[in-house]
C-alpha cells in the first residue's frame, strides 16, 4: 500500500478525529480517510453515469 502526505486544516482534522478510535466509526485516520476517499469517488462515478461520461468496461 502507498503512503502519501496531504496537509489538512486542524478544524477539519478535528472533525474527522471525532468519528476515530474506540467510540468512533474508524480505527484510525487512515481507515476515515479511505473511507472517504471510495464514498466520493463512487459519488463521482455515479455523476458521470448520469451524465453519460463513464466507458464501459
Amino acid at each position: 500500500m502507498s503512503k502519501i502526505s496531504v496537509e489538512v486544516p486542524d478544524e477539519l482534522l478535528a472533525d474527522v478525529d471525532e468519528h476515530v478510535g474506540d467510540d468512533g466509526k474508524f480505527v484510525n485516520r487512515s481507515e476515515a480517510v479511505r473511507a472517504s476517499l471510495r464514498k466520493m469517488l463512487d459519488q463521482l462515478d455515479e455523476i458521470d453515469e448520469r451524465h453519460g461520461r463513464l466507458e464501459d468496461d
